[in-house]
């Protein structure tokens, strides 16, 4: 996979992210995508050390799609744990 591929995958496993964990979080696009990407290498990476598994050359693998949804969940509850909402209604 190449750069831009990574880029793809790590914006839409943070929407989906952002999707199944709705709340007023800042960063917007760049944010989400940051998030996104993060995610995604920290997702293949505790795939690979947990369940043994190489890591895909494939862009269209489940497995890999399904590891970066799940490493842009964790940073995101990292995240609001760490930082807490910043954008509190009034």
């Amino acid at each position: 996979m190449g750069i831009v591929s990574w880029l793809l995958l790590g914006l839409i496993a943070g929407v989906i992210a952002k999707v199944l964990l709705p709340g007023r979080d800042p960063g917007g696009l760049v944010g989400t995508t940051l998030i996104g990407i993060a995610g995604s290498f920290i997702g293949g990476w505790l795939s690979t050390r947990i369940l043994d598994r190489p890591i895909p050359k494939d862009f269209y693998d489940p497995a890999m799609w399904i590891a970066a949804v799940a490493g842009s969940l964790v940073l995101l509850i990292a995240y609001r744990l760490l930082f807490g909402n910043s954008r509190a209604r009034r």
